[in-house]
């Protein structure tokens, strides 16, 4: 009775916190913030499905053309990554480093050409975004999911680092498969735009 009165007088600040769910704080941390992003995209999908259906407007614009085709390869390269993370995530969860470290460098190196295709894309276009209103469209829904590629590839940077430093086990890879959360929602997310934006 004594000991327990000692340790309630030495204990400071407030209780610790009563968890009811089973999922872990940072992950769901990140499943909040995809359900904020996805709403963020849907407002740009509104104005998509704007323009395309209550004002019946051609898609894209007359005199313009989407590149369905490089869009399409560029498609395969970004499910590719998401496989690759997935190797990644499943060597580190059986202590294999070496699967970890080659998985999250290609990870990388495939979303950073993926990034790289769409700027070129951009660049050859010919139309700019304030041509027309499916042209801004067209560059916000596009532009909006490279920004996620480019803060997507900043987290894989990191966590591609800390692999090569020995940071994850078999026991503590959450560092890793958070991010990795993100990145799978970055690919799922840009087969709505690609499926809407340049093959419907």
């Amino acid at each position: 009775m004594e000991a327990a009165s000692i340790a309630h007088a030495e204990h400071h600040g407030p209780p610790p916190a009563h968890r009811s769910s089973r999922v872990e704080a940072p992950t769901l941390g990140m499943l909040l913030f995809i359900m904020s992003e996805i709403m963020i995209f849907g407002a740009f999908f509104t104005a998509y499905f704007f323009i395309r259906i209550v004002t019946n407007d051609p898609w894209p614009a007359p005199g313009t053309a989407v590149p369905e085709a490089v869009a399409g390869v560029n498609t395969a390269i970004l499910l590719s990554s998401s496989l690759t993370i997935h190797w990644a995530l499943v060597s580190v969860r059986s202590g294999n480093r070496f699967g970890l470290k080659a998985g999250m460098v290609a990870t990388f190196c495939l979303g950073a050409t993926f990034l790289f295709v769409q700027v070129n894309e951009y660049i050859h276009l010919g139309w700019a975004p304030h041509d027309s209103a499916q042209a801004t469209v067209f560059y916000s829904l596009t532009g909006l999911h490279g920004a996620h590629v480019f803060i997507g590839l900043c987290a894989l940077a990191i966590v591609t680092t800390r692999s090569f430093r020995g940071h994850y086990s078999p026991e503590h890879h959450q560092g890793m498969e958070v991010p990795g959360i993100y990145w799978h929602f970055v690919d799922a997310m840009w087969i709505v735009v690609y499926t809407t934006v340049y093959v419907l």
